[in-house]
């Protein structure tokens, strides 16, 4: 298996543990302050990597790695986090698809700026259309939407985007389950500290589902995701495989018809088919064919190699 392939599949299997994690997090803000859950979930996940990075004796990031690691916190490990428990107070885990589906675009832009990407001109046709496919579909359900709500969103998926794009980049260099291990290492004083001043009042009105969803979104949604998703960025590319967020949604609705016995309509089956197969199409055009790069890039790329 070549290592593009290997960076899908694991890219993949990152898709499948976050599809739980927007409806967790609406099921935990019902008993929950959203302050409290995302610093409580960086807390545990912290921990968790500590003792990871402890355990198999990992080197300290070099110096010149310490801003990317601020980055990829301040977007996945608290931005992100944060912006979308507050978010889920004004808007449902269903109109929340609206603004996922814009994260694989924002995700891939990143990869632009900041890992150096150039996809070919055809991969923004299929991302865009996959984009405008999974927002259609959630505007197709007539969720009622907040102006406040819809603002945080896209402040989420900015932030979200761009913790993606240089948490890849730097995956390259530390390693996968190392940049999120590290990234949450580097908030856990701060989280521990938030943590400890915004404990609930009560906890005799936490039920038990809030607990369950506190324990997944902190380790699947904060460590145990990022393990596969920074692999599967590294190795597939970060534009390519970021496209696999469209499908997340649709993860989301197909394990509630199966666990929560709901409807699975036709409008979902034909609109996921469509996202496939831009999906498809994004991987076929993420990266630049030599023949139509620049003389300048073709010599950079050639010292690069």
């Amino acid at each position: 298996m070549d290592k593009t392939t290997e960076g899908w599949l694991s890219g993949f299997l990152g898709v499948l543990i976050f599809s739980g994690s927007l409806p967790a997090t609406r099921i935990a803000v019902a008993d929950l302050d959203p302050l409290f859950l995302t610093v409580a979930r960086a807390s545990i996940a912290g921990l968790l990597g500590a003792a990871l990075l402890l355990v198999l004796r990992q080197a300290r990031p070099a110096r010149r790695d310490l801003l990317p690691l601020v980055i990829v916190s301040s977007g996945v490990v608290v931005g992100f986090p944060l912006l979308t428990a507050l978010a889920l107070r004004h808007v449902t885990a269903a109109h929340s698809i609206v603004f996922i589906g814009l994260l694989p675009l924002a995700t891939a832009i990143f990869g632009v700026v900041r890992g150096n990407e150039r996809p070919r001109p055809a991969f923004w046709i299929f991302s865009g259309i996959g984009g405008c496919l999974v927002a259609g579909f959630a505007l197709f359900q007539g969720v009622s939407a907040s102006p406040i709500g819809d603002l945080l969103m896209l402040a989420a998926v900015l932030l979200c985007g761009l913790g993606y794009a240089e948490g890849a980049t730097l995956a390259r260099r530390l390693g996968g389950w190392q940049v999120i291990s590290w990234a949450l290492v580097l908030s856990l004083p701060f989280m521990v500290g938030l943590s400890l001043l915004s404990l609930p009042s009560s906890w005799a009105m936490i039920g038990l589902p809030a607990w369950l969803s506190l324990a997944y979104v902190s380790l699947f949604s904060m460590l145990i995701g990022f393990v596969f998703w920074y692999r599967g960025l590294a190795l597939g590319g970060i534009a390519g495989v970021g496209q696999l967020q469209l499908l997340q949604p649709f993860f989301g609705l197909a394990l509630s018809a199966v666990l929560l016995n709901e409807v699975v309509g036709w409008p979902m089956i034909a609109v996921t088919l469509g996202v496939v197969l831009c999906v498809a199409g994004a991987k076929r055009f993420a990266k630049r064919d030599p023949a139509t790069m620049p003389i300048v890039a073709k010599v950079q790329a050639g010292h690069r190699s």
